[in-house]
Parts: structure tokens; sequence; C-alpha cells
């Protein structure tokens, strides 16, 4: 079956292009990209639309299985496909936790009943989550898994961490870090400051995520493995990450639409909604957020997509989970960063190339052969 793309505005990061084309399409790959092209089948006339390669986010969490009264892998394929992602990331903090093939496998199950959107499985860093005990990391890579990560927890045992690092290279993998101090951070649930004191709400100091960054950096550092750190959402973070690319160190970083679209005044109304962990920060580490992405210190924009039921986030701000979904906003909200300095293609960049390199993926660009996944 033939599907033709007529006059839409191409961007593909990865080829260096940006430019009015047609795109044929048959048997489900690209066969020719140019214009004033012809062929026998459908025609979708894209005329003042983008087309680009299909979007990829990294950081997607659903909860099948376990809690599948929040999300089920088919809600979540259809929520990724309404936002333009073509290919999604899921995390391991299910019910099991994906720390063995079996879970690998079921995603993949379920994933292929689905059949909407391309479901990659990131598989647990450690037993459980737990910190203490490595999975097995070749296996669950023959399962399927394409990268490793305890999002949700950080790893506090440093000796667990540099074992994972070296693990991680050589199975050439990458390590997707959520970098907390949960000793600093216990019990709070927003930005540590004046908003938290008049809130009356413990709040998560800043450093909390920086101390962290700063260790998973060294760690980086003295055993020559790639790491990625999830969600960075403060200036220091930024400033970490910054230093360690001049130096050398293997790593690169995502940021989330919260965490340059929204402060910490989010909040100040006892949303819920606006609960999430990383919390929400100040103006100065929003701007500082939106600079790592003009100047290339930050990789990738992920959704961290986080759904719950509607009963849990009408319980009171410190009952309520963590949490607010995202697959369906991220697109726009990262199109809204456009101007003079920050091109289309440097945003499209950061939803498609950059990922699919990240995790060694081939995906993420628009080349003569490749599957049609296309936004």
């Amino acid at each position: 079956m033939n599907l033709l793309i007529k006059n839409g505005r191409v961007i593909d990061p990865g080829n260096g292009i940006d430019k009015i084309a047609d795109i044929l399409i048959k048997n489900g790959k690209i066969a020719q990209i140019g214009r004033n092209l012809k062929a026998r089948g459908r025609t979708l006339q894209a005329e003042g639309m983008l087309v680009v390669p299909g979007l990829i986010d990294i950081h997607t969490h659903l909860r099948e299985p376990g809690r599948e009264d929040e999300e089920t892998i088919l809600s979540g394929s259809k929520a990724a496909l309404a936002g333009g992602f073509t290919t999604i990331c899921v995390m391991p903090n299910t019910n099991p936790c994906t720390d063995n093939k079996t879970v690998v496998r079921f995603i993949y199950d379920r994933a292929k009943q689905a059949n909407l959107c391309n479901i990659l499985p990131i598989a647990a860093i450690t037993k459980k989550r737990k910190g203490e005990e490595l999975t097995e990391f070749g296996e669950l890579i023959e399962a399927g898994a394409v990268g490793f990560s305890d999002d949700g927890n950080s790893i506090s045992d440093s000796r667990i961490m540099r074992r994972a690092l070296e693990y991680s290279k050589i199975f050439a993998q990458p390590l997707i870090l959520h970098c907390e101090d949960t000793e600093l951070s216990a019990g709070g649930v927003v930005n540590e400051g004046y908003l938290s004191a008049n809130l009356g709400l413990p709040g998560i100091p800043k450093q909390a995520e920086e101390i962290i960054v700063g260790r998973d950096l060294m760690l980086a550092e003295l055993t020559g493995a790639k790491i990625h750190l999830a969600h960075v959402s403060t200036a220091g973070s930024v400033e970490l990450v910054k230093t360690a690319k001049k130096k050398g160190i293997k790593v690169t970083c995502e940021t989330c639409p919260q965490y340059f679209m929204l402060t910490e005044n989010a909040v100040k109304d006892f949303d819920t909604n606006n609960k999430v962990n990383p919390p929400l920060r100040e103006e100065k580490d929003n701007q500082a957020i939106r600079k790592g992405l003009f100047d290339e210190t930050i990789d990738v924009i992920a959704s961290d997509h986080a759904p719950h039921s509607a009963e849990e986030k009408e319980k009171d701000f410190l009952a309520a989970p963590f949490g607010m979904i995202g697959l369906e906003t991220t697109l726009p909200l990262s199109l809204a960063l456009v101007d003079r300095r920050f091109s289309l293609s440097k945003v499209i960049a950061k939803l498609t190339i950059n990922p699919a390199k990240i995790l060694g993926i081939d995906k993420g660009t628009l080349g003569i052969g490749r599957g049609a996944d296309i936004t």
C-alpha cells in the first residue's frame, strides 16, 4: 500500500533537512523524499503542517502490570499517539517491577496487542528497585530491554552505583538515573524555600538533586561509563552537567516541560496535579533549564508521563502521589520554546534523533528505506 504525504514542511534534524517536500511511503517504509512526487494510492495533503520523524519519549510511566486502574499499555499508547509520540520507553516502577525477562516479554506482548506505537521497556538497575543487588543485565537485554533505570528511586549505595556503571559499559546500554538524596528529601513534597514555609509544607531542597548529580558524574568519570540524567530541574544541576561535558565526561540529560513552563507557584493553591518529583522549582531554575536547552547542555525533552487515579490525586497535598500526565502536552509545550535563539529543528532534535542516539535505537530520522515512523 502506498501513502504520499504532499507539501509538508519536512524537518529531520538527524539528516539536516528543513524544507517543503513530499514523502512517499511504500509498504510501511520511506521510499522517496522530494518535490512533486506522484504515486498511486492514498494522498495526504500536508500543506501548512510539520512532518517530522516519529517522536520518541525516553521517559514514560505506564502502570501495567499492577495498576491498570491508572493506565494500561493500550491507554498509554493512545495518549502517546495523540501527543505525536510513535515510540515510548516505559519505566520499570510497575508491580511487579521490570527486573526480570518475564515482565519485559509481558510488556512486548501487551504492546503487540495494542498495536499502536513502539513500546520499549527500560529494565530496573537493581532487583525490585531496592538499590541492593544488580539485575541480570545480559538476560534483560536479550529479552528486549533498551536501557536501565531505578527511576523513582535513587541508588544510594555508591558501590552499587559504581558496579552498575561498570556493567552498563560492558553491555553498552544506557543508565537513566533518578538523582535524589532521599535522606535529604525525606518527607518533602514541594521545593524548599519561602513558598514551602508559607504553605506549611515540608520542602525538598535543590541540593537533594544536585548532590547525587555530582556523585553520579564523578562515578561516570571514574568508570568511563555513559550516564543519562533524568528530569533535571535545578540551575545547579544544569551547571554541573555543563562543567562535566566540558571535562569530557560521558553524560547526557533530559528535562521535562514542567521544569521550563511551570514554577513552584503552580502549587500555591495546593493543586495536587502539580505535585511532581523532582518538585517544581523557582523562576531562576526555570530560566536555567531553558538556557540549558538552548546551549545544548540538556539533550532531551521527555514527558515523565506519570498518571494516577482521580481518587488518589484528590487526596490532601501531603498524601497525594507525585506525578502528572505529559504524553499529550509535551510537544505543544516544547514548541512554545521556539524563538530566534532556539530553532524548530533544535526542538525536534530533542524529541527525535537525540533520544534515539542515547538509546542506540534505529529511529529518529526519515532516511530512505527506514520504517515510516512519522509525526
